[in-house]
């Protein structure tokens, strides 16, 4: 009989769900708070645990960080059962390393269909670990193209223009493909100014790599348009990477690009002229956005400015300059390449 921790303060659902949950032969421990939920994980080890987020004492949010800490509990599997519907609730629980996530009123079947199916998962891993793997065996990937296919069987996830995908100081779960859209990595400096210090487009791979599996996001990533991704998690893709070091040093040297980039993107900053870092900004947008030199691109001035690393007043008022230049054009917030080798030339 599997070991199930109910971890809800609402005494009525607690006690039907608890219920349910015994009639479907699992043996049921009950937290009335998310401290004692935290205790009893730690104490009893559960094989998966279903919790509230909106709880006295510790919130549903804080159990599953407290228990991602621990290597006792880091692996079990951890549903979150909530009457908050929105789609930020619900990345914010898929990104601190939820395994599932059910909103309220919910069906019985829905459920005990999703603690099984999480079962199932835990129980084929083991038996993967179980194999000896075989010296012998050839990679199975070959380069990033085959990398991106085991990406896409993961389930496609949607974010919307403006939507968080991950943010700095959380715990990092994912690694991340996408499909379509674009997204950017940001920061904030001391005075609470944007710093865009990359750009994604389709088919870029972004994330946290570090090996550690405690490590946080150290940026945070916010979809510039509707966006498309698929998500894999750190441990499966860190499987793969282990089994695939001619992937490994591909993504690598990937990776050691974009940093050489950004080199040089805080070099322009710290020595380009106002001219200069606006102009390489635009080029920039449209190189990575891939758009033709002669389509529009639609950006919006404060994501300019935060990549050139400028107050969007100095921004406007060059922006300004090149039109009248007849480097582009301006209609509204779509900013249109006129001539492109004229802004290479900028100094």
């Amino acid at each position: 009989m599997k070991k199930l921790l109910l971890i809800e303060d609402d005494v009525t659902v607690r006690e039907n769900t608890a219920e349910l949950l015994e009639l479907s032969n699992y043996n049921v421990i009950i937290a009335s708070n998310g401290k004692l939920g935290i205790e009893k994980a730690q104490q009893d080890i559960p094989d998966i645990i279903v919790c509230d987020i909106m709880m006295p004492e510790t919130d549903g949010y804080g159990v599953l960080e407290a228990l991602s800490k621990d290597p006792e509990t880091v692996n079990i599997p951890f549903i979150f059962l909530s009457a908050k519907t929105e789609h930020k609730d619900i990345r914010k629980g898929m990104d601190l390393g939820a395994d599932d996530y059910l909103t309220k009123p919910f069906e019985e079947e829905e459920l005990l269909s999703a603690i099984e199916s999480r079962l199932a998962k835990v129980a084929i891993l083991k038996s993967y670990r179980k194999e000896e793997p075989s010296p012998q065996k050839e990679e199975k990937l070959k380069d990033l193209d085959d990398l991106r296919e085991i990406f896409s069987k993961n389930e496609l996830l949607y974010f919307k223009k403006g939507d968080t995908i991950y943010e700095k100081g959380k715990h990092s779960n994912f690694f991340y493909l996408i499909k379509r859209g674009v997204v950017k990595a940001h920061r904030m400096d001391n005075q609470g100014k944007e710093l865009i210090t990359e750009l994604y487009k389709e088919d870029d791979f972004f994330g946290n790599h570090a090996i550690d599996p405690q490590s946080s996001y150290e940026d945070y990533a916010t979809a510039m348009e509707n966006s498309q991704l698929y998500a894999v998690s750190r441990d499966e893709f860190q499987k793969i990477l282990v089994g695939n070091p001619k992937i490994t040093m591909q993504l690598v040297e990937v990776l050691n690009n974009n940093l050489s980039e950004l080199k040089q993107q805080l070099m322009d900053m710290a020595y380009g002229s106002v001219r200069r870092k606006t102009a390489n900004t635009i080029l920039l947008f449209a190189e990575r956005i891939k758009k033709h030199p002669l389509k529009s691109i639609r950006i919006s001035r404060a994501d300019l400015a935060g990549v050139a690393g400028m107050a969007p007043e100095s921004l406007i008022r060059t922006l300004s300059e090149f039109k009248k230049e007849g480097f582009i054009e301006i209609e509204g917030r779509n900013i249109k390449l006129v001539d492109s080798e004229a802004l290479k030339n900028v100094k």
